[in-house]
C-alpha cells in the first residue's frame, strides 16, 4: 500500500488528488501540505488536466489542521508559526490561480482547515448528509484565513456567524448559505460526481480558464470596470481555436 498523503489519478482529462490518512479523518499535516503543492504544480503544467478533483479517502473529506502539529506549533516563534500558517493559506491561493476548474467533491466531514480547502475550490458538491463547518473557536483557535473566503461567498453576518460559533452545517444548509454548489443524493453520489466532473472536462479548456481568470478578478473592480474587462475577455476569447472550432461546428448543424 502506498504510503502518499496526496493519491492522485487521472482519467479523461480529470486529475483526482484524494486526501490519503483516512485513520486520521484525512488531517492536514505538514507533509500532506507539501504533496498537495506538488500535486497542484503537476496538475498546471499538464495540458491534459482540465479538472482537478479534491476528495477524501474513508468516510471523511477532511477534518482540518493535525492537532499534534497545531499543539507542537504553540512553543514555535510567531514568525515560524505565520510561515506554517502561510503553507496551507499557499493552498488556497493557488487552487484559485490555477487556470483549472478545482471542484471539492465532499463526504462526510469537512471542517476547519478541510473546510476552508473546499471553500478555496471553485465548485463545492457534497454528499447530502455531509457535515460543513469552522469550528475552530471550539478549540481556542481562529479561521482566520478562511475569513477572507467566507465573507465574500456568504457576507458579513453569517460568516461571522459560523466563524464566531463553530456551528457545523449540514449539506443541505451549507447549500442554502452558498458554501456549497450542489448537493447529490447519497445513492449514486460517486456516479453522479464522476459524471459532473467528466461533463466539465468535455468543455473548451481555453474557455474554463478565461472564465476563471476573470471571475476571481472581479473581487474590488466597480460596475464599469467589471464590464470593460468582461469586454476585454471577450475579445480574448473570440480569438482561441476552441471558439472558431465551436462556432464553425454549430453553424454546420
Amino acid at each position: 500500500m502506498t504510503d502518499a498523503r496526496v493519491l492522485a489519478q487521472r482519467e479523461g482529462g480529470v486529475l483526482t488528488l484524494t486526501l490519503n490518512r483516512p485513520d486520521k479523518r484525512n488531517a492536514l499535516d505538514i507533509r500532506t501540505i507539501g504533496e498537495i503543492k506538488e500535486r497542484l504544480t503537476e496538475a498546471d503544467l499538464a495540458a491534459d488536466v482540465r479538472v482537478v478533483a479534491l476528495r477524501g479517502a474513508g468516510k471523511d473529506f477532511c477534518a482540518g489542521l493535525d492537532l499534534n502539529e497545531l499543539l507542537e506549533s504553540a512553543d514555535l516563534s510567531p514568525a515560524e508559526n505565520e510561515a506554517r500558517a502561510w503553507d496551507l493559506g499557499e493552498v488556497f491561493v493557488r487552487l484559485r490561480k490555477l487556470p483549472k476548474v478545482t471542484v471539492a467533491v465532499v463526504e462526510g466531514r469537512c471542517l476547519a482547515g478541510g473546510c476552508g480547502l473546499a471553500t478555496a475550490c471553485d465548485l463545492v458538491v457534497a454528499k447530502a448528509g455531509s457535515q460543513f463547518g469552522y469550528p475552530e473557536i471550539n478549540r481556542g483557535f481562529v479561521p482566520a484565513m478562511v475569513m477572507t473566503m467566507l465573507r465574500r461567498l456568504i457576507g458579513e453576518k453569517v460568516a461571522f456567524d459560523l466563524a464566531a460559533s463553530g456551528r457545523v452545517l449540514d449539506a443541505e444548509e451549507a447549500l442554502r448559505l452558498g458554501l456549497v454548489s450542489r448537493v447529490l443524493p447519497a445513492e449514486g453520489f460517486d456516479a453522479a460526481a464522476g459524471q459532473l466532473l467528466a461533463q466539465i472536462a468535455a468543455l473548451s479548456a481555453s474557455a474554463l480558464a478565461l472564465t476563471k481568470q476573470q471571475f476571481y478578478q472581479l473581487d474590488g473592480l466597480g460596475f464599469e470596470e467589471g464590464i470593460r474587462l468582461g469586454a476585454r475577455v471577450n475579445a480574448v476569447s473570440r480569438a482561441t481555436p476552441d471558439f472558431r472550432a465551436a462556432i464553425a461546428a454549430f453553424l454546420k448543424k
